[in-house]
């Protein structure tokens, strides 16, 4: 028999790693039993049902916490033991810290009915300044910044959130460039655009869409250049203004655009 911890179905926890079979030091046989002592934190239950079903596939017997099989016991204390524990230490002051809100309210409502006055009592969010002077604490009214800091390979806290729209939307819909030359002075397009796409579809089993693709673009950059007077940067709006919509159309994704206009005058 042998204890685990981590049983919320992290995908490098221990009993993870069992079920996928990837653990060194134990390997599970079909006749062996895996108990689930604890029950899902919330937000965690797909991930450990993908863990149990692992385990099922496998053959082995797997006890998880139900209110048939009640098998777990919180590692959290409840309202009577909080209330015991503020009652033995008669703290003066008392700042819940763990769980959301509504938890560090009912916490500090509980340090009230103990006999902690209102006033002494702290519900702080991220953020949040407590000042100690001469064993008195009061809140102060500033703030310091408590937003999540991103952490992208050597850079801390410069990743701006068009960065993660675009990862975003690259990683559920692709990538698609379109390349054009061009000869501004004269507004010619010398050549039919290319178009070149990443995590968006294969261009060798779409051809008939990709051909419609570029001509498309060839019909927007052609009349932006022969009705208009804009320049480089306007045709690259025009090039995304329009082939979202029709891209979205023929395929339902919508793909980064990304338009490369190369003049071959500069």
């Amino acid at each position: 028999m042998g204890g685990l911890a981590n049983s919320q179905g992290e995908p490098l926890a221990a009993l993870s790693r069992m079920a996928d079979g990837t653990f060194r030091q134990i390997s599970l046989r079909p006749d062996d039993i895996v108990i689930f002592s604890s029950s899902p934190i919330p937000g965690n239950a797909v991930s450990i049902s993908r863990t149990i079903n692992k385990l099922y596939l496998k053959g082995i017997k797997v006890f998880t916490n139900t209110s048939l099989s009640e098998l777990h016991t919180s590692g959290h204390a409840n309202q009577e033991e909080l209330k015991l524990m503020i009652r033995l230490i008669n703290p003066k002051y008392l700042m819940p810290f763990h769980g959301d809100y509504r938890m560090l309210k009912r916490h500090a409502n509980l340090g009230v009915e103990c006999g902690i006055p209102k006033e002494n009592t702290f519900v702080v969010e991220n953020g949040d300044i407590l000042i100690l002077k001469n064993h008195v604490i009061t809140k102060s009214k500033e703030k310091v910044s408590g937003e999540d800091i991103y952490v992208d390979g050597n850079r801390i806290g410069e990743v701006g959130s068009v960065v993660l729209r675009d990862r975003k939307i690259m990683a559920n819909d692709g990538i698609l460039v379109v390349i054009a030359n061009i000869d501004m002075e004269k507004r010619n397009l010398l050549i039919k655009p290319n178009i070149t796409t990443r995590g968006f579809i294969l261009v060798n089993e779409n051809e008939q869409l990709i051909k419609e693709i570029e001509t498309t673009a060839y019909s927007i950059i052609k009349d932006k250049l022969d009705n208009t007077k804009d320049g480089i940067n306007d045709i690259k709006s025009k090039l995304i203004t329009d082939l979202i919509p029709f891209i979205e159309n023929k395929t339902g994704r919508r793909p980064i655009i990304l338009p490369v206009i190369i003049d071959i005058k500069k």
